[in-house]
């Protein structure tokens, strides 16, 4: 039996106690994950500036000055690039949601949270993929996965409605039809809106839920209606009069 105590050298070859051997593993896959969003937002910008059909992986690849190959290591085609571009902004929609689920607050509040988000993440680089997505041609499981997605999100901007209209914070409506008006105002920012604007996504949200602030607001008579309170007026004018010049 060797009874030989370990020498200083020899023990400095075996890793420290409590070291995690796999911590180099865990830094190389941030940093797939890091660049695997990198070439999702390329391609978000790409599809914007050209359409789909008109994108090409060469595009995203020189957008990202690598090459073709490097695009495949992270993607396996453009229609998955597509797909997680439109994921990626509507996550966004979804956090909303889950976020509003901890706030006790009116239900009009909640859901403005929610429109808030809805209209930055539209007026984002992913808005042109969350809003023409399914017109492309996708897999079938995919555009079912898509479809599943929105509708997951117009459920849920109905049931703050009713719940908004339940505990009187929002004026008596339709919710299916007040939630098709809301979110087809917000996704038209993605047919318009480009990042040189003078006003940023996040104030163009703003814009748009004053302007919804005033029509979901209850009130008790029609003069009321007539007649909304000044100061989201005169802001939602200013910032809207803004996006025309």
């Amino acid at each position: 039996m060797n009874n030989r105590r370990t020498s200083p050298a020899t023990a400095g070859k075996h890793p420290a106690p409590g070291a995690s051997p796999w911590k180099a593993s865990h830094e190389r896959q941030r940093d797939r994950e890091v660049k695997r969003d990198a070439v999702i937002r390329a391609a978000a910008r790409e599809f914007n500036r050209k359409g789909y059909h008109n994108t090409s992986l060469d595009d995203i690849a020189a957008r990202l000055e690598v090459t073709k190959p490097t695009v495949y290591y992270y993607v396996t085609s453009k229609e998955q690039l597509l797909f997680q571009c439109f994921v990626a902004g509507v996550e966004r929609i979804r956090a909303a949601f889950r976020d509003v689920r901890r706030l006790e607050r009116p239900a009009r509040e909640r859901l403005n949270a929610v429109l808030r988000r809805y209209g930055e993440a539209v007026a984002s680089e992913f808005g042109w993929c969350m809003v023409r997505a399914e017109e492309q041609d996708l897999s079938p499981a995919m555009s079912r996965h898509i479809k599943a997605l929105k509708s997951e999100i117009d459920h849920g901007i109905r049931r703050l409605i009713r719940e908004g209209v339940q505990d009187g914070s929002i004026h008596p409506c339709d919710p299916k039809m007040t939630a098709f008006a809301l979110a087809g105002a917000l996704n038209w920012i993605a047919h318009w809106y480009r990042e040189d604007q003078s006003l940023s996504g996040a104030q163009i949200a703003e814009a748009f839920v004053t302007v919804f602030e005033a029509g979901l607001r209850p009130r008790a008579n029609a003069a009321q209606l007539a007649t909304p309170r000044a100061p989201p007026r005169r802001r939602a004018r200013r910032a809207l009069g803004a996006l025309a010049r």
